[in-house]
């Protein structure tokens, strides 16, 4: 296995920016890293930093305290848990989220957020435990084309790059 990337928290300053709960310092301390489950699993857990309860149809930004460090000409792509998706149709409201390797070095610390929803069409409440995964995290390579002539620097998130 090739090791490419390492999982960080971000600051406190940057995680209370993004987390408006009055009790956000007290979710930081207990924040941990991604990490995978088996040495088979191909996807790292991210883990629930409070408690998230979404009826049919609610949805929910999250602020995981997570960033990560990759190297270039690689990518993490987030995708809900499996169980969950298969039980309540959770699913990720950009579908499948994309890290590339220069979100790190954005002005927000490369903060990595989940917009999640509940989908479920049996009327099916969800109930996440905080600390507990709700989505996964996979590495891929990845290549460019021959004649590629992207120059521009990253800084942000989603719609950061036009």
């Amino acid at each position: 296995m090739k090791r490419i990337a390492q999982f960080e928290k971000v600051s406190l300053a940057q995680f209370l920016e993004g987390c408006k709960r009055p009790d956000a310092e007290e979710i930081y301390a207990k924040i941990a890293l991604p990490k995978r489950a088996t040495t088979g699993s191909a996807g790292y857990d991210f883990f629930a930093p409070f408690d998230i309860d979404l009826n049919a149809g609610e949805t929910a930004k999250i602020p995981t305290g997570i960033r990560v460090k990759i190297e270039e000409g690689w990518l993490l792509s987030l995708y809900p848990r499996s169980g969950l998706g298969f039980k309540f149709r959770l699913q990720l409201d950009n579908t499948v989220g994309i890290i590339d390797s220069d979100y790190y070095f954005s002005d927000n610390e490369g903060h990595i957020f989940a917009k999640i929803t509940n989908d479920s069409r049996e009327n099916k409440a969800l109930h996440i435990t905080a600390g507990s995964g709700f989505m996964q995290g996979i590495f891929t390579e990845y290549g460019i084309t021959a004649d590629d002539d992207a120059t521009e620097i990253r800084n942000g998130g989603f719609g950061s790059t036009g």
